[in-house]
C-alpha cells in the first residue's frame, strides 16, 4: 500500500477560493504530494480534520468571513503539522497561532515547497 504513495505525503487543504484551492493543489501535486481532502467551508474543514489522514494540512486563514481556529485546534489535538496562507500577513493569524508558520498570498510553488521541508523537518525533531 505504502508504494502507491508519493514521497512527500498528503495535504489536507483548506481554502474558501475554488480557484487558488485548485491552484494550490496542483502546486502540491506537482510537488510530490497527494490530496487527502479539501474542504471550502468551515463545517466541512472540521469534519474532515476529525476523520481524514493526512500528513499535513495547509489551511487558508479566513473562511468565508470564519476564522479557522478550530480547524486548527483539532489539526493540533492530533498532533499534524500544518501552515496557514493568507492574504493578511502574520498579523492576521488567530493570535493563539502567530508562531506557526504561514504562506503569504499569493505564493509561488517554490515558496511551498520550502514552508512544507522546512515545517516538515521541525515537526520532525
Amino acid at each position: 500500500m505504502t508504494a502507491t504513495r508519493p514521497p512527500g505525503g498528503s495535504v489536507f487543504l483548506v481554502e474558501d477560493e475554488v480557484m487558488i484551492r485548485m491552484m494550490v493543489a496542483e502546486m502540491l501535486e506537482e510537488l510530490g504530494y497527494s490530496i487527502a481532502a479539501e474542504a471550502g467551508e468551515i463545517n466541512e474543514a472540521i469534519r474532515l480534520a476529525q476523520s481524514t489522514e493526512f500528513d499535513l494540512a495547509i489551511l487558508d486563514v479566513n473562511v468565508n468571513g470564519k476564522v479557522i481556529s478550530p480547524v486548527a485546534d483539532l489539526i493540533k489535538a492530533r498532533n499534524r503539522p500544518f501552515i496557514f496562507a493568507t492574504g493578511y500577513g502574520s498579523s492576521g493569524l488567530p493570535e493563539e497561532y502567530r508562531d506557526r508558520p504561514a504562506l503569504q498570498k499569493p505564493f509561488q510553488i517554490e515558496t511551498l515547497a520550502r514552508m512544507i521541508d522546512n515545517t516538515l523537518k521541525s515537526t520532525a525533531a
